[in-house]
């Protein structure tokens, strides 16, 4: 019996505002001031009022800033 290797691409969720907020600890205005900047996670538009980030750009977001007031390599 063969094994099979795990190939499935990492899961992909979506969040809106209020989690990327509370993740990243950042108001709705600073989150998009940095989104400006270039310095934060672009959102996604799914609709004309409807917008989320993918999670794991945010949390991969929040680490690089951890690792960096560590001094640390990301």
């Amino acid at each position: 019996m063969a094994h099979a290797t795990n190939t499935t691409p990492p899961v992909r969720r979506f969040i809106k505002r209020q989690e990327v907020e509370s993740i990243s600890g950042l108001s709705c205005t600073e989150i998009y001031r940095r989104i400006a900047a270039g310095t934060f996670p672009k959102q996604i538009t799914l609709g004309p009022k409807c917008v989320v980030w993918i999670e794991s750009e945010v949390l991969a977001w929040v680490n690089e800033r951890i690792a960096e007031s560590r001094g640390e390599v990301a």
